[in-house]
């Protein structure tokens, strides 16, 4: 296998601080990201490798294991738990490592330790050795795999399938209703495939909800400005809105303020994975005052001020 600089495909370079990555990430993956390039399978596979880059090098663990053995660093447990055996065994003690990477070429060893080199990687990865050494081979879980997905909120509001396509492969996944922006889901096997038979990775998905509706969202709640006449407003009456379920007619009461809130229960937003369930709408009023007043209306208003005064 090639060795991948994550690095490279984030163009950063080796020092860079968590903020660099994090900024790197979003620029590339704005360029990049499928919504952006439809139909286009070299965009689609540089924002794979970019989401597997930002994965590793954002995580300080992963990040350390990657420096030290690049491609490899999956299994750095394993190798360091291997040296220590092979070490307490006459490997040579921790001489046959410099501390570098797989990828970066820092990775040394003596000739003298050649041969135990050799049945430290036998061990590990399998293969032929000398002297009618026993072939094995370890089997490793492979890579996970993060992919952000963005919704509107209309989306969001009711279930729905969407296809993605994750290295190459297109996966049709049921969305529920009521997913929430930064949710996080993951899909079992969808990641890189394991090595020696080991089982695939996972696909962890984070969804972007996209509002550019009139709504307000907070948690499960609803909340909505809509206007009034001021006629309506005095005298009372009834007015159709518009909630993501569908139209609904309210009553307004006599003498109705500004700003008077009212609850309408159960017409907010689905509960996530609890189907029939739902948050509550919040409608605040709005009293529109009238404007360009004729002649005869402007004396009735003066009429209906002088009424009050006395």
């Amino acid at each position: 296998m090639d060795f991948v600089d994550y690095y490279s495909t984030l163009d950063v370079p080796k020092n860079a601080s968590k903020e660099d990555i994090r900024k790197a990430y979003r620029k590339l993956a704005r360029k990049y990201h499928p919504d952006v390039n439809p139909n286009d399978k070299e965009a689609h596979k540089k924002f794979q490798q970019i989401n597997e880059a930002n994965e590793v090098l954002s995580d300080p663990d992963k990040r350390k294991k990657y420096d030290q053995y690049g491609q490899d660093w999956k299994h750095a447990d394993q190798f360091e738990q291997a040296r220590q055996q092979q070490g307490r065994g006459g490997f040579g003690g921790s001489q046959a490592f410099d501390g570098g990477g797989f990828g970066g070429g820092g990775y040394t060893y003596s000739s003298a330790d050649e041969g135990a080199f050799s049945d430290f990687f036998e061990s590990l990865f399998g293969g032929s050795g000398g002297g009618g050494r026993r072939k094995r081979q370890s089997a490793f879980r492979g890579q996970d795999y993060t992919a952000e997905l963005q919704l509107s909120l209309e989306s969001a509001y009711a279930t729905h399938k969407q296809t993605l396509t994750v290295n190459g492969k297109n996966v049709r996944i049921t969305i529920p209703a009521g997913v929430e922006n930064g949710q996080k889901i993951r899909l079992k096997g969808y990641g890189a495939p394991g090595a020696n038979g080991g089982p695939a990775g996972d696909l962890y998905i984070t969804f972007n909800i996209q509002n550019h509706t009139d709504y307000t969202r907070q948690g499960n709640d609803l909340y909505k400005t809509e206007n009034v006449d001021l006629y309506t407003a005095l005298l009372g009456g009834e007015k159709t809105i518009d909630t993501m379920g569908g139209k609904i007619k309210l009553k307004i009461s006599p003498e109705t303020q500004n700003g008077t809130k009212v609850r309408l229960k159960g017409k907010g937003f689905p509960v996530y994975k609890k189907e029939g369930s739902f948050g509550d709408l919040y409608i605040t009023w709005n009293i529109l005052l009238p404007t360009n007043l004729t002649e005869k209306e402007k004396q009735l208003f003066n009429e209906l001020s002088k009424l009050s005064k006395s």
